[in-house]
């Protein structure tokens, strides 16, 4: 009888440290970190464009936007042009208040939950010279 209690003991001792381990994988798993990424307004060349003007990214990551040349910019999200036509959402993402320094910088983090597609942006000043850009949201 001692034997068998025993064995049960060691075989539940195994049990539970094997769901401990297995446990300790989805706990302690690294997390997909969020990534930031640089958007000069204005090029080095001093062209009224975005640099780069096209971009990948996913939910949760950041857009630090970083004036560059040819002041002033600012980065405005286009209510019509995003995926889900929120002028709400446009109006979070983006900075309309205007730049005048070169080295000025202003972030954009896209929430978690930001719905996957393009989105259009755009400064305010120059967009009727070509100062327009996209960022693509990944799924």
């Amino acid at each position: 009888m001692k034997i068998i209690a025993s064995s049960l003991r060691r075989f539940g001792i195994a049990l539970l440290t094997i769901f401990l381990v297995v446990s300790s994988f989805t706990v302690f798993a690294p997390s997909a970190a969020a990534e930031t990424y640089t958007v000069k307004l204005g090029t080095d060349k001093g062209m009224l464009q975005f640099q780069p003007k096209e971009l990948t990214i996913k939910p949760g990551d950041t857009i630090e936007w970083l004036n560059n040349k040819v002041p002033p910019h600012n980065v405005v999200f286009d209510k019509a042009k995003n995926p889900a036509k929120s002028a709400d959402l446009a109006k979070s993402l983006s900075h309309k208040q205007l730049m005048m320094s070169p080295t000025q910088k202003t972030k954009t983090t896209f929430p978690t939950d930001t719905p996957p597609g393009e989105y259009t942006f755009y400064c305010e000043p120059h967009r009727g010279a070509g100062m327009i850009g996209k960022v693509t949201v990944e799924g």
